[in-house]
């Protein structure tokens, strides 16, 4: 039995909670998320590069950073304002003997997502690893309750954001440097109750095999992860308690998922562990969708 399975409340489903806005505060949910196991061990896979992860400071991002850690990489954290849980996430990364940069503001801005990059190659003196993550979500019943003001706004975020990191970045990247984006089970099954955001994590894969094809001859790799539902402080914040009660065990693994879960194919995606992938994403679902 792996440790994330020997964590009960996994297998039982998460307790209901709300959060009074979004993208939510790690230390406020119960249980906290899983963000590592003591079974990775770094070999150094990612040693002396640097990474810009997106929505670093918690969930999926929070844990792919730690990760990229202990396997020898920079890292430098773009998040919103949460800063009580970037500065944990800081303190746990430098923990493994890298520097962290910590980056606050609002990727929806064209030009903070410039400025970032900026930063970062001043700051750390290259990039070699962006991981296009950060996202943001709001349920409704119907897409004639959706108002266009909801539609840009979780476009701006979820996608614009990304070709802008994505555009920023380019120049700076050299053969066997990765961009790594972050899309969901969702461009694949639709989901009624998120149709906004499941539109970008389409727009996402398409925009990702795209300039897959344009860096190829450079030898940039653009690769992605799809996520099924993992627990983290987006769900608080934007489910409503019946759908959370539901979150995750009717999958065939029967548990929602981690955020560790996902740790390892962002490794792999940034390593030359995947020399000969690009164009790809990695389906981490728990078995509730089995890609051809």
């Amino acid at each position: 039995m792996s440790e994330l399975d020997k964590q009960t409340y996994l297998s039982d489903g998460v307790k209901p909670q709300t959060q009074s806005q979004q993208p939510g505060v790690e230390r406020e949910m119960e249980p906290e998320p899983v963000y590592e196991l003591e079974s990775h061990v770094g070999s150094g896979k990612l040693k002396g590069k640097v990474a810009l992860i997106t929505g670093g400071d918690s969930g999926i991002g929070k844990a792919v950073a730690i990760g990229y850690a202990k396997e020898g990489a920079h890292i430098a954290i773009s998040y919103l304002d949460e800063h009580e849980d970037a500065e944990d996430t800081k303190q746990r990364v430098e923990q493994e003997g890298v520097t962290c940069t910590l980056h606050a503001g609002d990727i929806a801005d064209e030009a903070f997502c410039f400025k970032v990059v900026e930063e970062v190659i001043e700051k750390h003196g290259k990039l070699n690893i962006l991981v296009n993550n950060a996202a943001r979500q709001e349920v409704k019943n119907s897409v004639v309750d959706i108002s266009a003001e909801q539609f840009k706004h979780t476009f701006d975020v979820n996608f614009f954001a990304m070709v802008h990191f994505t555009k920023a970045a380019i120049p700076h990247l050299q053969a066997g440097d990765s961009l790594i984006y972050t899309t969901s089970i969702n461009a694949y099954v639709g989901n009624k109750a998120l149709i906004d955001y499941t539109s970008t994590k389409g727009a996402i894969v398409a925009f990702a095999r795209s300039v897959a094809q344009e860096l190829a001859e450079k030898g940039i790799r653009v690769n992605g992860v799809a996520p099924g539902p993992i627990w983290t402080p987006l769900i608080p914040a934007t489910m409503p308690t019946d759908m959370q009660e539901s979150f995750g065990v009717s999958s065939p693994l029967g548990r929602p998922g981690q955020p560790a879960d996902l740790v390892e194919p962002y490794i792999l995606l940034a390593s030359e562990g995947s020399a000969y992938m690009t164009g790809q994403f990695i389906h981490v679902n728990g078995g509730t969708y089995i890609s051809s």
